[in-house]
């Protein structure tokens, strides 16, 4: 609890959950996220899952979500419950908003993009792998206003509306991430 206050009071961050690891930038009043943002778990519970290919060397898994579920912490707890140490996945549907990001590489911080309104998820694609023990969903998405404009970045958060639906690639040989000293980041290590 007391790193969880020292960092509230470091990062000027508002808020558990997922606005742990959010605040704001010295003097721009800008949102940032750290990439070390915890992911919260158990906020899709609509998600449904089936699995639709099987052999030795892959699985392939038909993850769809509905009105209201929160994405990245569905993935996540896709990852967990069939215990996924590599895979990569496609998706499409539409949310009815989002928390995507951009990554200043300088400042080793995300500046947070939010859509707060209906769109599409014209492209969703992305990859997991473990770090410690456990897997990380990275992934990113392009979303459709109502205009045909586009929106994209780094995903953090996303809410279904009415239905999402991700295809997910399950791979034989597990791949493990590192810690990434000039992005703040956790990477893919294809060494290990």
């Amino acid at each position: 609890m007391r790193v969880v206050f020292l960092l509230v009071l470091l990062m000027g961050v508002s808020g558990l959950g997922f606005g742990q690891g959010v605040g704001s930038a010295v003097g721009g009043g800008e949102e940032t996220i750290l990439p070390t943002r915890p992911i919260p778990s158990g906020l899709a519970p609509g998600m449904q899952v089936k699995l639709v290919k099987d052999t030795a060397d892959e699985k392939v898994y038909a993850v769809v979500f509905q009105k209201g579920d929160e994405v990245l912490s569905g993935l996540t707890d896709f990852a967990i419950q069939h215990k996924v140490e590599d895979a990569h996945f496609t998706g499409i549907g539409a949310v009815s908003g989002a928390t995507l990001g951009w990554l200043n590489l300088g400042r080793k911080v995300y500046h947070a993009i939010q859509v707060k309104e209906q769109v599409e998820v014209l492209s969703m694609m992305g990859d997991v792998a473990t770090f410690n023990g456990r897997p990380v969903v990275h992934t990113h998405v392009v979303l459709g206003k109502h205009d045909g404009s586009t929106v994209g970045g780094h995903l953090w958060e996303m809410h279904v509306n009415p239905t999402l639906e991700v295809f997910v690639t399950v791979n034989s040989v597990p791949l493990r991430k590192r810690p990434d000293e000039a992005s703040g980041m956790k990477v893919i290590d294809p060494t290990q």
